[in-house]
């Protein structure tokens, strides 16, 4: 009788993840109710903002492996509206190009923590000659 209830709760189980596994990721947020317009001020910010990111090397390269030149680019720069400009300057400060190395190395430093517990834990010995 037990051995009936495991199997059809395993069964059961194994369903709803095979379910759950295919439903999509839907991400929701606010829409701004108004258009967001730049100050004479931020616009020159803005601009140099995303100028300092084109000029920086590996983005250079990229867009020119991509065959981009650089007056196509300026000239694109110019043409763009005040609120284009402000998205991607947002998109921008959201990103981060070389990523955080300081991410990786807490990780990998807990880890060894970790592992030095356990051995230590279980008392175990490591004679390294």
């Amino acid at each position: 009788m037990m051995n009936r209830i495991k199997r059809g709760l395993t069964w059961y189980l194994i369903g709803a993840m095979c379910i759950i596994g295919v439903a999509p990721r839907c991400f929701a947020g606010f829409s701004p109710s108004e258009v967001m317009t730049l100050s004479p001020a931020e616009r020159p910010q803005e601009l140099q903002k995303l100028q300092k990111f084109l000029e920086n090397k590996m983005v250079r390269e990229r867009l020119k492996d991509l065959g981009f030149a650089p007056e196509e680019i300026r000239i694109k720069l110019d043409s763009l509206t005040d609120q284009q400009i402000h998205q991607l300057a947002l998109r921008l400060d959201e990103m981060k190009v070389a990523g955080d190395g300081a991410g990786v190395f807490i990780v990998v430093f807990l880890i060894a923590v970790l592992v030095v517990l356990i051995i230590y834990a279980t008392g175990h010995r490591i004679v390294i000659q």
